[in-house]
C-alpha cells in the first residue's frame, strides 16, 4: 500500500490538539448531563439460559434516548465488572444475541446502538462535519461517555471496574470516551477507525474514508474546516487524552483502517499502552486470537481494580 494515488488532503502530519479541548468537551458534556441518565432495563426472552439480556435505555447527548442490550451472566454474586461496547460503522446494535463472549466472562456488557445506524449505514462520516458544533461524532462521543454513566448507576455493577471497548468505529469511539470519562480500568480498542485522519485519507483503499476522501477531492476548498472539526474526535487527539490504560491492536492487511493510522494513535497514548499487530490481517486485527487476547487484559486490568 503506497500513499501514491490518494492526494494529501489533510496534510500529512496527525491533527493537532486543539487550544479550547477542553473547554469544548466539558461543554458538550455538561448539556448532556443536564439531563439524568435514567438508565432502564427490559427483560428480553431469547430463551438463553446462561444470559439475561435487557433491552436498555438511557438519556446520552442533549437527553436524546439512547438504546442498547444489556447483558449480564445470570449465576453472579455481588457486583461485577462491566463493558461499555461500541460496534462498528453501520452496526448499531445488532442482535440481542448477537456477541455473547463478554457476558460469558463474567461481566456486564452494554452494546450501545450507534446514534441512527444499523442495517449497514453509511454516510455518518459526513454528518456535520464542517461544523464542530453540529458534527456527528460528537454527540456519538458523548453518548459513549453518558452510557459509562449509566452502566455505573446498575445496582449489578461495581462502577470503579468499567471498560470501554469496541472494533473498527467502535474502537475510535472507545479511544474518544477514554479521553471523556474519568476512572476507567481499561481501554480496548481493536483496528480503530476515526483515527489520524490525514494518514487514513492517503492510505485507506475501502472503507468509511474513502467517502471523506472523495467529498474532499470534489471540495478541496473545504478541507480546513473538516481538519477543524476532525480534530476534536480523532483517535490520536483522544489518545494524547488517555487516562485509562489501553489495549490497542491491528493487523497489518488493512485497508480500511491502515495500519500506520493505530501506530499513530499508540504513540500518543498518554497512559500505559500495549499494543499487538498481527500479520497478514485485514479489518479483523487478528479475530478470535485478538479477543482472547483482550479478555485476558480485561481480566487483569478488572483484578487490579
Amino acid at each position: 500500500m503506497t500513499d501514491a494515488p490518494f492526494p494529501a488532503l489533510l496534510g500529512t502530519e496527525p491533527l493537532p490538539t486543539p487550544d479550547d479541548y477542553d473547554d469544548y468537551w466539558a461543554d458538550a458534556l455538561e448539556r448532556a448531563r443536564r439531563h439524568s441518565v435514567a438508565p432502564r432495563a427490559v427483560p428480553v426472552d431469547t430463551l438463553l439460559t446462561t444470559i439475561d439480556v435487557f433491552d436498555f435505555s438511557f438519556a446520552g447527548a442533549g437527553g436524546r434516548a439512547v438504546t442498547g442490550w444489556l447483558r449480564l451472566p445470570r449465576h453472579r454474586e455481588g457486583t461485577i465488572p462491566a463493558v461499555v461496547h461500541a460496534n462498528g460503522y453501520g452496526a448499531g446494535r445488532l442482535s440481542p444475541i448477537d456477541d455473547l463472549t463478554w457476558a460469558s466472562a463474567g461481566y456486564a456488557e452494554l452494546i450501545v446502538n450507534t446514534h441512527g445506524q444499523g442495517g449497514g449505514s453509511t454516510g455518518h462520516l459526513l454528518d456535520g462535519i464542517e461544523d464542530r458544533e453540529r458534527y456527528y461524532y460528537r454527540d456519538v462521543l458523548v453518548d459513549g461517555a453518558r452510557a459509562v454513566d449509566a452502566v455505573r448507576e446498575l445496582d449489578v455493577v461495581d462502577p470503579s471496574r468499567v471498560a470501554m471497548i469496541g472494533n473498527s468505529q467502535g474502537g475510535g469511539i472507545a479511544l474518544g470516551v477514554g479521553a471523556l470519562a474519568n476512572g476507567l480500568a481499561a481501554v480496548l480498542a481493536q483496528s480503530p477507525f476515526l483515527t489520524d485522519a490525514p494518514t487514513a485519507l492517503r492510505r485507506a483503499a475501502q472503507g468509511p474514508w474513502t467517502e471523506l476522501r472523495g467529498y474532499l477531492t470534489e471540495r478541496p476548498e473545504r478541507a480546513d474546516a473538516v481538519a477543524r472539526t476532525l480534530a476534536y474526535v480523532d483517535g490520536v487527539t483522544s489518545a494524547r487524552h488517555a487516562t485509562a490504560p489501553g489495549w490497542i491492536s491491528d493487523g497489518l492487511a488493512d485497508d480500511i483502517c491502515p495500519p500506520e493510522t493505530t501506530r499513530t494513535a499508540v504513540a500518543a497514548y498518554a497512559a500505559p499502552v500495549a499494543f499487538r499487530e498481527w500479520p497478514g490481517a485485514g479489518h479483523e486485527s487478528g479475530g478470535s486470537a485478538d479477543v482472547a487476547a483482550a479478555l485476558r487484559v480485561l481480566r487483569r486490568q478488572f483484578a487490579a481494580g
